[in-house]
């Protein structure tokens, strides 16, 4: 298996990825000129409003959601399936080489339940990186849904899968790649203090105590602990606004907005 030595993960969610975005061209612009790209995606805006289309409510703890049977079932779907295959499709169309996995495949991302306040939603314990390799070697963009193997409990009353935040499953592949920065497109300008000023460099220490005193909060929570879990790959970690114009690509070349997390 060939050496990748400055991998770039970038984690999307359906926030940042509307009509006008320039994202996917960004990503079909970047493995053009040879970047290591691996690619992480949510969609809990999508698998909400499916939720809403089944009459089911969607409750979330620390930012991660609370996932019942029918959840996980959409989720599965919904991730696994429409938004993973739409993204996939959309890079190849535009001319560049994707191609879709989720956490299942080569049991990418083992887990396990995370708590049972939060129903079928998974904490991953091990992470495979063989598969994704293989497609960085093959000239590929691994676009992965997070949608996890259940792998220590193998009763048979237990679910094959688990639904695992997004965010943290950046963190976990990020760490396990070694890969040399982790870039959240989110639709805010970076991690605000109290006072609503974006935080320009944070250590981890920092950034947990954002945490602690509520001016981190809801969906920022798993990206702040996910980036403080990339950090033990060596990297850098980067949030910042995917809602502007070519703000991967940006990124890459000028790193002017958001906010970094890094080690002391």
């Amino acid at each position: 298996m060939g050496k990748f030595t400055d991998i770039i993960v970038v984690k999307i969610g359906g926030s940042t990825l509307g009509q006008h975005d320039t994202t996917l061209e960004d990503i079909v612009t970047l493995q053009k000129r040879g970047v290591s790209l691996v690619v992480v995606h949510g969609g809990g805006k999508i698998i909400t409003d499916w939720l809403n289309k089944l009459g089911a409510d969607s409750r979330f703890v620390m930012g991660e959601r609370v996932t019942d049977l029918m959840g996980l079932q959409v989720v599965t779907a919904v991730l696994a399936g429409l938004v993973n295959k739409e993204l996939v499709a959309s890079i190849n169309r535009l001319g560049g080489k994707a191609a879709g996995i989720s956490g299942v495949d080569g049991a990418l991302f083992q887990a396990k339940i995370k708590s049972p306040d939060l129903g079928y939603t998974g904490e991953i314990t091990g992470v495979n990186t063989e598969t994704v390799k293989i497609l960085l070697a093959g000239g590929f963009v691994p676009v992965i849904s997070p949608v996890s193997l259940n792998y220590l409990e193998k009763s048979t009353t237990a679910p094959l899968l688990l639904n695992v935040n997004a965010d943290l499953a950046a963190g976990e592949i990020a760490a396990a790649l070694g890969a040399s920065k982790l870039i959240f497109l989110t639709d805010v300008a970076g991690i605000s203090d109290k006072s609503g000023s974006v935080r320009e460099s944070l250590n981890p220490e920092e950034a947990e105590a954002l945490i602690s005193s509520g001016a981190a909060s809801g969906g920022m929570i798993p990206k702040i602990r996910a980036g403080i879990r990339a950090l033990q790959g060596k990297g850098i970690v980067r949030i910042i606004d995917g809602r502007l114009s070519h703000a991967l690509l940006n990124e890459l070349s000028q790193s002017e907005s958001g906010t970094t997390i890094r080690m002391k």
